[in-house]
């Protein structure tokens, strides 16, 4: 088996509600696992025992009193404790890290959904995220009425809704079209696949972004296959 880098690869996964982000954060995590690399796989908000106490505040809805600025900066301030507790330290390890939504979303849900000055954003990102970025990202693309109905589906289960799951149509739409824009303005970084499919099925896809994109952090007779 191939030596990994001294730096790990870092991998997000991207969408709206019901995409299927922690189930394919999951399988892709496992599929790793099997092939002996080391991985952690993580999500956003949350990941770190601080980011978890902010993750609850998020989405609750206690702070979305304080607007798409103040939920900004929470999201902001979760991923620094993200990112020095979490995702920096296994990076530098040489592990593989699977982050279940990253900086894209809070571009899609505060900054074109929330109406923030994309400057704002910016300034943000530059402070939490550093130079801690994915070296790939997955968008998980799917109608928006389909991501509703499994998110209610959900909910169904005995799983609550958060903050931005109540939100309407429209604003899921905007959501929607804010990550497909972020992937077309990034081809180097994002892949779009097509989550309007079995799980298994969008599971091959993400694998072959991954093959594909990734191949020198993979062992070479994996990159072949």
């Amino acid at each position: 088996m191939a030596t990994l880098p001294a730096r790990g690869c870092f991998v997000t996964l991207e969408g709206g509600e019901g995409a299927g982000k922690s189930t394919q954060a999951r399988l892709l995590g496992q599929r790793l696992g099997v092939l002996g690399i080391d991985v952690v796989v993580t999500r956003e908000p949350g990941g770190s025992p601080g980011a978890e106490a902010l993750r609850e505040v998020i989405l609750s809805g206690a702070a979305a009193p304080f607007g798409p600025a103040g939920e900004a900066i929470l999201f902001s301030a979760a991923r620094i404790d993200h990112i020095a507790s979490t995702i920096a330290p296994a990076l530098a390890r040489g592990a593989w890290v699977i982050c279940d939504r990253f900086a894209d979303s809070t571009r899609a849900y505060q900054g074109a959904a929330g109406r923030l000055d994309p400057a704002l954003i910016d300034s943000l990102e530059r402070v939490a995220v550093g130079d801690v970025r994915p070296d790939l990202t997955i968008m998980l693309d799917l109608p928006v009425e389909k991501g509703l109905a499994r998110a209610a589906e959900r909910r169904s289960e005995g799983v609550a809704a958060d903050r931005f799951e109540t939100e309407g149509v429209a604003f899921h739409q905007t959501l929607r079209e804010a990550f497909l824009r972020i992937a077309r303005a990034e081809p180097g970084r994002c892949a779009i696949v097509d989550a309007d499919r079995r799980p298994d099925e969008v599971a091959q896809a993400v694998w072959r972004c991954v093959r594909e994109r990734l191949a020198a952090f993979l062992p070479s007779e994996t990159a072949r296959q």
